[in-house]
């Protein structure tokens, strides 16, 4: 995928008081970084929303966006998707952690280079990270992103290499 894409970091949600504050679904790891004053967002059709205020009231975050002056005004982005490009997010500190956008398309293969499929997704579950592998002709494969069994993810050569233990790739 190509850094250009954009990516959806939130959900405008209903209007919240008369003054064109809004309830935003938050879809990021990093709130804070992403909803800061100042920050924009692209909108269908390149229109552009800036972030010109930030609060969370009882665990729900609030935001207003420059020009939206009214209830009115919120009432109107409601539903609306709130888009970054890949581009502008900042590189991972952590050289093990990679941004999904990274991982979708890239071929997943064995050790000795036997082609398995191609990275789908990546689910974000409670126990940890799922690698989604598309495989040809067959039903996905979970794949546990861990260490052990995605010992090397090669951005540069498109590629995660995989050791599963025995089953784990086996059709149902």
């Amino acid at each position: 995928m190509p850094d250009t894409e954009p990516l959806v970091v939130g959900r405008v949600g209903r209007p919240h008081g008369l003054r064109g504050d809004v309830t935003v679904t938050v879809l990021t790891d990093y709130p804070e970084q992403r909803f800061a004053d100042g920050a924009e967002f692209v909108l269908g059709g390149g229109r552009r929303l800036r972030v010109v205020g930030a609060r969370w009231h009882s665990g729900t975050l609030l935001m207003r966006f420059d020009g939206v002056l009214d209830r009115e005004g919120a009432a109107a982005l409601t539903g609306t998707v709130l888009t970054v490009d890949a581009a502008d997010l900042p590189p991972p500190s952590d050289p093990d952690e990679f941004h999904d956008h990274q991982l979708v398309g890239l071929r997943a293969e064995l050790t000795d280079g036997t082609p398995v499929g191609s990275v789908r997704e990546v689910v974000h579950g409670p126990g940890g990270e799922l690698l989604v592998i598309g495989r040809s002709g067959q039903s996905d494969a979970l794949v546990p992103f861990v260490r052990q069994i995605v010992p090397t993810v090669d951005l540069a050569g498109g590629r995660v290499v995989l050791t599963p233990p025995d089953g784990l790739l086996e059709q149902e």
